[in-house]
């Protein structure tokens, strides 16, 4: 019986460890031939020296149970780097369809304390190498839509977060690019289309080497022990926040079965898929007047919030801020 990757070729960015691992064997297991893309830097920070192990041990991994996979070991932040990887892609397997980016870096810092570099670093891996994957696996769809006088099979998986959609107090610069990457998705969602190329992002959350202090202390299970990543936890059974939660989505949007799913946000974690509506109008004023004046909006807005209930998530992270403070 046919898997429903056959012959479909992958790329996943950051896949040496964590998230980016557990997709792509769930892309290779699925049937996908995957090129593991991993630069391979000890650091969750983007420090230490470049490796060639992460991705070549998940490339033997892949081998190992019979698929077909290839390492490639460049930064997906720079934009010949980016062109490189479509381009092996292409070359081994003769096509390109599956784009999951994932590749990312934390420099966490609060806003008063924050330095341009650490801003510029974690915009250019997450938002940066978002859109310059994006770019070349873009041009390479619409080259072959044009040569086939009709759609082809292409599909972006894009990874934010739930640091975007209720903020995050010590995160600023992620917080921006992965709200930046929902943007790129959707525009990329309306751009791609016609080409038969659907473009949808998640916001996972999984217990991998960048969270180890997001998720320290979380169980593993509900009342249970906390466990490692991607490992059994105490009482048995799969860690609710191991990476493994995340990848079956990351296949079933990958597939054909998606074809109508496109430009949408959906949660995933631990057993649950969540999809996220974009933003609706809450409530709306309009001026008796040609003109607000600051007396009106007083008058009508004030009284708005002060009787509007708190916001429970984002009470949660004014309480998160506190303790980075």
């Amino acid at each position: 019986m046919a898997q429903p990757l056959e012959g479909l070729t992958a790329i996943v960015t950051g896949a040496g460890r964590g998230l980016g691992r557990a997709e792509a064997l769930e892309l290779a297991r699925l049937g996908a031939s995957v090129v593991v893309n991993d630069y391979g830097q000890p650091g969750r920070d983007g420090s230490g020296e470049a490796s060639a192990v992460p991705a070549e041990d998940v490339v033997a991994e892949i081998r190992a149970a019979g698929g077909r996979a290839v390492a490639h070991l460049g930064d997906v932040a720079d934009h010949d780097d980016a062109r490189a990887l479509v381009q092996l892609a292409v070359e081994t397997y003769g096509r390109l369809d599956i784009l999951v980016n994932n590749a990312g870096i934390l420099r966490d810092r609060m806003v008063f304390s924050m330095s341009e570099d650490e801003w510029d670093s974690v915009i250019r891996v997450h938002l940066k190498g978002h859109f310059n994957t994006t770019r070349f696996a873009a041009a390479h769809w619409r080259e072959r839509a044009k040569a086939v006088g009709g759609p082809v099979h292409g599909r972006i998986i894009n990874t934010s977060s739930e640091a975007f959609l209720a903020g995050s107090a010590g995160q600023p610069n992620y917080a921006a690019a992965k709200g930046g990457i929902v943007g790129l998705t959707t525009s990329t969602a309306l751009a791609l289309g016609k080409y038969g190329v659907t473009t949808n992002a998640i916001c996972p959350r999984a217990r991998t080497r960048m969270t180890e202090d997001v998720f320290a202390g979380f169980p593993a299970h509900p009342g249970g022990g906390e466990a490692g990543e991607g490992r059994e936890g105490e009482g048995g059974g799969l860690d609710v926040l191991a990476p493994e939660h995340v990848a079956p989505l990351v296949g079933y949007l990958a597939s054909p079965a998606a074809a109508r799913v496109n430009g949408q946000l959906l949660v995933v974690h631990g057993g649950m898929v969540a999809i996220a509506e974009r933003p609706r109008i809450a409530a709306k004023f309009d001026t008796g007047k040609d003109l607000f004046s600051f007396e009106e909006l007083d008058e009508l807005l004030t009284p708005y919030y002060a009787q509007r209930p708190p916001d429970e998530t984002f009470a949660a992270a004014e309480v998160l801020a506190l303790k980075h403070d």
